[in-house]
């Protein structure tokens, strides 16, 4: 009966012990994905701090806004010669 305690426990302990074992290897990659991230937005805010990143990006929407609005103008007197 006691062998069959010891190897219970031997087999447990072992388990538990590759248990933790994969769940480091999963709090390492949660950290580095949490760590990529959080440089990535540290990028961005200090990117948005940059009055020529910010004139570009606010330049492009409006060409953006452009484009669609001459896609309407086109669609609408499209409509109207037909």
């Amino acid at each position: 009966m006691t062998g069959k305690v010891t190897e219970f426990f031997k087999n447990a302990f072992q388990d538990m012990k590759e248990s933790a074992k994969e769940q480091h290897e999963v709090d390492k990659a949660n950290f580095a994905a949490a760590k990529a991230e959080s440089k990535e937005q540290f990028a961005k805010a200090k990117a948005m701090s940059d009055p020529l990143y910010t004139k570009e990006k606010m330049k492009a929407e409006r060409k953006a806004q452009i484009a669609k609005a001459n896609e309407r103008v086109a669609r609408a007197e499209e409509s109207v010669k037909i």
